[in-house]
């Protein structure tokens, strides 16, 4: 005979429930945990908790795990635990306080017989509840009771009558409520006195290494890393985890089914559709599927989608329920993202056509909104690429393309662009596309038709149109080398400014950021250093996000600028802020054009870091678009590289690329020759390194200090010593400049016996090279120059040895050896500089082993002595 599941009365128990139906024993047991069950630790150390105070609430959407934790925690303790399942039969008062009565009988918790018994399943005396709560949790010993499924009876008048009971009850007494929704009991009171603990959605959501050991226990192995994906994907879901665990093992690969599986067409998909969608009215039904091709929504956008204006009643009252939809504040929701993805597939099952049409009204309420990204995002799903395209170039968006920022999202959305969108905003967005990619032969080539359909718009033609056409001419100028373009184009632009609304520019102002650093880099090119300075400094000073990577640009063609002049320790200070520019707004590696990088790796050489140098370039990405200042200043420090390691043939060639440009640049020509000067100089043939600068031609300080030194190695020292005049050429130039022609005035001292002056000489060289660090030009200077470096007390002992530390510090551990001197902890180092405290400490190791010390104090000490701060 099958065992009955009613339970046989107890002495002094009821036979049956108000309603006279005998009570089950289900009811009253704890669920049982099955063998792929997985105990959270922190849950459980939380769940501890429960025990200092009267109320503890646990609450998540079906399927989070909320039973199976609760009631494997209640199995561990030691002191007796009552188990009530509820569902929506018991939800009269009289039927609830009788189960719970019978719960707390079968547990072995006495219930004196005064307590009495409800006769009414619709109510229950209050009689009963005073003397009930007068017997619990007051002998001292400790009583949890818990409510699973509360949500399914939780009417306004048991719940305060449950308030009435843990209030009187004595403090043995803890109520454990396992939940869907927010129970009507007053929580802010138990809150502000500290009487609840909580566990929420967000809490009971599996880690990636949680779900790494859940998948273990059925059998299946996969990385932290996938593992971290399949939780973004189900939130961290228990049953959408276990339920994909098990299907798993019916697949030839699991791993594979795990990393890809479609929610739409599994356990998962039936699970929600069954507990979550199916138990909600039609129309919200109808919302929900409705909703489900956006990333988030409010109570208006919601009403749009479905031409009704019940959303805000619905979806607050799915979020109370935790059906799934998450409340983002601000009025704005989302619905789980596994959830979400299910209800799509669920709509395209049933209605196929109607999500372009969802994707098109959602573009058009989020236009008039002023939400252009998530627009664009719904007006690319609807096929609306002219749509699109007019309001990213009519809202002066498209200077987004180049800011980091968003670049990526919005190349990839029009990479995806139909051939067959053709306004004149869809083929300038087309351009902006190519040229953010790199793909400058079909972006020069389309911008010149562009150009002209905008002109023969005339008057017709938007302002924000020829504006953003302005933006992609600079661009093009800067690429191509063409200086006088570039001029023209900003002055374009500069005139549509006025035609525009104020606001509308002040909302981007990325875009004269953009159109400035183009034509800073133009000047630049173009060898007008001065007024690129002008041009860049502006965008330099510039904050904010938007600004960000035309401020990192600008900083890294300000620090060419003074490498150029001969000033690397200015140089590598703007260098390193627009470093600091992109790590601080987390803009992707290869971003940007990589030229601080190039400057950086310039500096170190100057240094004689060499290592440090090599590692620069090699670690410097190649940009998106190839610009002729980058490759120049590229060239030119791998050539000085490979000249300070004596590789002189490899250098002449590295130093002379093509580099495609519509103008020569002067400087790039000047710091050419000299490169191949020096080439020429190192094989020993000083008449090839003359003729190779007197070809150039022209007055430079770099060029006369190159032609001093070829002068001299020719055995010319009179003709040298012309050259550098000190009220001629090399007057104004920079550090490394002059700390050359002093060695070379040096020198020429010490051929023609004259050692005093010479040795005056070196040390004035050793003077203005200690503050810029140069170590270079003395190792260029050759063997002659040792006895004076040795000789002169202030350059440090040994025979030879150069008046800086043994092997020099990185910019890096310079910065964090600054703030050691501000007395910074190292935790305050990381959070100034923007990396890990582990990173910081590698730098002060670096720099203790290079200073030949071992503390922070004899760090900063010895970094004084030797000028580096």
């Amino acid at each position: 005979m099958a065992e009955s599941d009613d339970i046989p009365p107890g002495p002094g128990s009821p036979h049956a429930d108000p309603l006279g139906d005998p009570f089950l024993r289900t009811r009253f047991a704890l669920p049982a945990r099955p063998a792929t069950f997985l105990r959270r630790a922190r849950l459980v150390h939380h769940l501890d908790q429960a025990l200092r105070t009267p109320l503890t609430m646990v609450n998540g959407a079906a399927g989070a795990g909320k039973t199976l934790l609760v009631a494997d925690w209640a199995a561990g303790l030691r002191h007796p635990v009552v188990w009530l399942s509820l569902d929506p039969s018991l939800g009269g008062p009289g039927m609830f306080w009788a189960h719970l009565l019978q719960a707390l009988r079968t547990h072995g918790v006495p219930v004196g017989d005064g307590v009495g018994t409800p006769a009414d399943a619709g109510r229950v005396p209050r009689t009963l509840l005073t003397r009930l709560a007068a017997q619990l949790g007051t002998d001292g010993d400790e009583l949890t009771v818990v409510l699973d499924e509360y949500d399914r009876v939780g009417t306004p008048e048991v719940a305060e009558q449950l308030e009435f009971v843990l209030h009187h009850a004595g403090p043995g007494l803890h109520v454990v409520l396992v939940t869907r929704t927010e129970p009507l009991l007053p929580l802010h009171r138990y809150r502000a006195s500290g009487a609840i603990t909580e566990i929420r959605n967000a809490e009971l959501a599996f880690t990636p290494e949680e779900t790494v050991a859940l998948l273990r226990r059925h059998g299946l192995r996969l990385s932290v890393q996938a593992a971290a994906a399949l939780v973004e994907r189900t939130g961290g879901w228990a049953a959408g985890l276990r339920l994909c665990a098990l299907a798993a093992q019916e697949h030839l690969d699991p791993e594979a089914y795990l990393k890809e599986f479609e929610a739409g067409h599994s356990a998962v998909a039936d699970f929600l559709l069954a507990e979550v969608l199916k138990r909600q009215p039609s129309a919200t039904q109808d919302l929900l599927l409705r909703v489900s091709v956006l990333e988030r929504f409010c109570p208006d956008l919601a009403n749009e989608l479905t031409g009704r204006g019940d959303a805000e009643a619905i979806l607050a009252g799915l979020h109370r329920e935790n059906a799934f939809v998450e409340d983002l504040g601000h009025g704005w929701y989302r619905l789980h993202p596994l959830f979400r993805e299910i209800l799509r597939a669920h709509l395209r099952e049933r209605s196929a056509e109607l999500e372009p049409r969802l994707h098109l009204r959602a573009a058009h309420w989020l236009g008039r909104s002023g939400h252009l990204p998530e627009m664009l995002t719904h007006g690319a799903a609807a096929g609306e690429w002219d749509l699109i395209a007019g309001a990213l170039v009519d809202d002066l968006a498209i200077g987004q393309l180049f800011t980091g920022l968003r670049t990526g999202h919005l190349v990839d959305l029009f990479s995806g662009m139909d051939p067959a969108a053709a306004s004149p905003a869809a083929d300038l967005v087309r351009v902006a596309r190519d040229l953010s990619r790199g793909d400058l032969d079909h972006a020069l080539a389309r911008l010149g038709p562009v150009r002209e359909r905008l002109a023969a718009a005339g008057p017709g033609g938007t302002a924000a149109g020829r504006l953003g056409c302005a933006l992609l001419e600079a661009l093009a100028a800067r690429v191509t080398g063409s200086p006088q373009r570039a001029e023209d184009a900003v002055r374009t632009a500069r005139e549509l400014q006025h035609e525009l609304p104020a606001d509308l520019l002040d909302k981007h102002p990325e875009l004269s950021a953009l159109l400035l650093t183009h034509l800073g880099s133009a000047r630049l090119w173009a060898g007008d250093l001065d007024e690129a300075r002008a041009a860049l400094t502006t965008v330099a000073a510039t904050t904010g996000a938007a600004t960000a990577l035309p401020r990192a640009d600008a900083l890294e063609l300000l620090a060419l600028i003074d490498h150029l002049d001969g000033r690397p320790a200015t140089a590598e200070r703007k260098a390193s802020a627009a470093l600091a520019e992109t790590d601080r707004y987390g803009l992707a590696e290869g971003a940007g054009t990589g030229l601080g990088r190039v400057v950086l790796a310039a500096v170190a050489v100057e240094r004689d870091d060499l290592t440090e140098a090599r590692d620069l370039l090699d670690g410097t990405p190649g940009p998106a678009v190839h610009d002729p200042v980058t490759a120049a200043g590229r060239s030119l420090a791998t050539a000085r590289l490979l000249l300070a390691r004596g590789r002189a043939r490899a250098a002449l060639e590295a130093a002379e690329p093509v580099v495609p440009a519509a103008v020569r640049s002067p400087w790039q020509r000047v710091h050419t020759a000299q490169v191949a000067s020096s080439a020429h100089l190192a094989e020993g043939r000083p008449d090839l390194a003359t003729k190779v600068l007197e070809q150039l031609g022209g007055e430079h300080p770099v060029l006369a200090v190159a032609a001093a030194r070829a002068r001299l190695a020719a055995g010319d020292p009179d003709a040298a010593l012309g050259l550098l005049d000190p009220a001629g050429t090399v007057v104004g130039a920079g550090p490394a400049v002059l700390v050359r022609a002093t060695l070379l005035r040096a020198q020429a001292a010490h051929t023609a016996g004259d050692t005093a002056t010479a040795r005056r000489l070196v040390a004035q060289a050793v003077a203005e090279a200690r503050h810029e660090r140069l170590r270079r030009p003395f190792r260029e200077a050759g063997p002659w120059i040792g006895p004076y470096l040795a000789d002169a007390p202030a350059m440090g002992p040994g025979r030879g040895a150069l008046p800086f530390p043994v092997e020099p510090l990185s910019g890096r551990e310079r910065d964090v050896l600054l703030r050691l001197a501000q007395m910074m902890s190292t935790e305050d180092i990381a959070a100034d500089l923007y990396v890990s405290v582990n990173t910081v400490k590698t730098h002060l190791k670096s720099v203790y082993r290079k200073l030949a010390v071992n503390r922070r104090n004899d760090a900063v000490r010895r970094a004084r002595e030797l000028d580096l701060l």
